[in-house]
């Protein structure tokens, strides 16, 4: 079955279920600040296990002591409830770890 896009209204719904994400460019990002270097870096592995459990991976960028995420499904070029799925997953993975 083919991932169906949602609309507008929908993601915006969505959205104020998830503070500190938002959507820019058709993508859902969020950045968090951890306590060091390292915290980060467990935060990424973390959450590129939460990816391959879900087969759905988001662009991922490593800072000294940020990480940030950018998500969309490829298939449909467009917000879908994979990615949204994938943002809960990841805020309650983020929120074990510390980060803000």
């Amino acid at each position: 079955m083919p991932t169906e896009p949602l609309s507008q209204k929908e993601i915006e719904d969505r959205l104020r279920e998830l503070p500190g994400w938002s959507e820019e460019n058709g993508r859902l990002t969020r950045g968090y600040r951890l306590g060091s270097h390292i915290a980060a870096a467990a935060l990424v592995v973390h959450v590129a296990r939460i990816q391959e459990e879900l087969n759905h991976h988001s662009d991922l960028t490593l800072g000294y002591d940020t990480v940030r995420l950018s998500v969309h499904s490829h298939d449909v070029d467009a917000l879908t409830d994979r990615d949204f799925t994938l943002a809960r997953r990841v805020e309650d993975a983020a929120a074990a770890h510390g980060a803000a």
